[in-house]
Parts: C-alpha cells; structure tokens; sequence
C-alpha cells in the first residue's frame, strides 16, 4: 500500500490529493474508496479506455485521448460529485425530522448537549450517525463547540452546515437556541414543501414523454391499421 501511495503522490500534486481526500469524506461511510484506491483505480480505468479505444476504433489513436479524458472525468463525477448531491439531498430530507425531534427535546429543559444524545439514542438516520459521531469526539476530550464545528466540515450540504454553524453561534453567544431552531424547523417544512411541488409540476412532463413514445404510436397503429391492412391486401 505504501508503494502505491508513493507512486500516486508522484502523478498527483498534495493539494489534489487532499482535496479529493476532502470530498471522499462528505461521502460519509457510503464511500469505497480511500485517496489511493481512488486515484489508482481512476488511473486504471482510464489506462484500459485509452488502449480499448485504439484497439477496437477505425482512427482510434485520434479518438482515444479525448474518450480517455472524457472517461478520466466521468470517473469523478459518478463515484463522487453525483454522490456527493444524493447524499446532500437524503441528509437534508432526514433533517427535518431531526432537528423537529432536537427542537422537542429543548423544550423539556435539557441543555444542548443532553439533547443531542437523547435525539441521536432515538433517531435512526445517515444524519443522526453523523452527529453520534461528534458525540463520541466530546468523550475524547472535545469541547461541545469544537465537535460541532468538525461535523459542519464532514457534511457538504450548505443547508445543515448552515444550521450547524446558527447552533454553534446561538450556543456560544447564550443566545435562544429554541428561537434559531424554530426559524430553522420552518426553513427545512418550507424545503420540503417546495420539494414536493417540484416533483409534482415535473409529472405533467414526464406523462407527455410518455405519451408521445408509446400512446400516440399505439393509437396511430390503431387508427391507420385496418387501412394498411387493406392497402397490402
């Protein structure tokens, strides 16, 4: 493994590697890769497309760079900038209930701290882990704030990093963090309103793809047939 790092931090710059190791980690646990079997693996990939496309392809040795860089960059974006925005948009739906059950906990009288823990014991989700997570480096010798400040880092999402940092704000000023969480409860119902309003707007669309590939051919078939059966016959 040593041997491999070695070899991709002669092809890759420290500051690619650190960003790509950045990027790896808004994945969460959903990620396969480290910083090297990324890199090596991206490396590969695009090594077999460039000789594939010379192999098999009339001109290939003029196609074969461009398919390869092509392939190089597709390569980033399916196994992490797509990634990346699924995992945003399952944190942020997750959120609302989240931060619904926190808001609840508050208003029982614990302090921040104490309500972390008993919404993370009782919310099972990607977001809930991300903060057990933050939980557990405060038994490590972390400050509250500190640990927050460190999970804003791991997740991608402007939307909860956003939240994240009102919290630290609100808690280190001693201003009402009922009040923030209100406002942010409101923002994330709002969110999800508009998001389903979206998806259904879309379907009208998606019913006249559908109409123009299968119906509107089914029903010219239905009309035009007895007169092609005539016309053959």
């Amino acid at each position: 493994m040593e041997e491999k790092a070695k070899f991709i931090e002669k092809i890759y710059s420290k500051k690619d590697l650190n960003e790509i190791n950045k990027q790896l980690n808004f994945l969460g646990k959903e990620t396969k890769y480290t910083v090297t079997t990324f890199c090596l693996t991206r490396i590969i990939i695009t090594a077999i497309v460039f000789i594939l496309t010379i192999a098999f392809m009339d001109s290939g040795y003029i196609y074969a760079p461009f398919v390869a860089i092509a392939c190089y960059y597709l390569f980033y974006y399916f196994n992490i900038t797509k990634k990346i925005k699924e995992r945003n948009r399952h944190l942020e739906h997750e959120a609302l209930y989240f931060f619904e059950i926190l808001t609840l906990t508050l208003e029982s009288g614990r302090n921040l701290e104490n309500a972390l823990i008993v919404t993370c014991d009782n919310v099972e989700s990607e977001i809930s882990d991300e903060f057990k997570k933050a939980l557990d480096e405060i038994n490590y010798g972390k400050s509250l704030i500190e640990a927050l400040s460190d999970l804003k880092k791991q997740i991608s999402s402007d939307i909860i990093g956003n939240i994240i940092l009102n919290i630290i704000q609100t808690n280190r000023f001693g201003n009402s963090i009922l009040d923030t969480l209100y406002n942010e409860v409101d923002f994330l119902r709002e969110k999800e309103l508009l998001t389903a309003k979206e998806k259904i707007n879309k379907i009208p669309n998606k019913v006249s793809i559908i109409s123009v590939l299968f119906i509107v051919p089914l029903i010219l078939i239905l009309i035009l047939g007895p007169y092609l059966i005539e016309f053959i016959s």
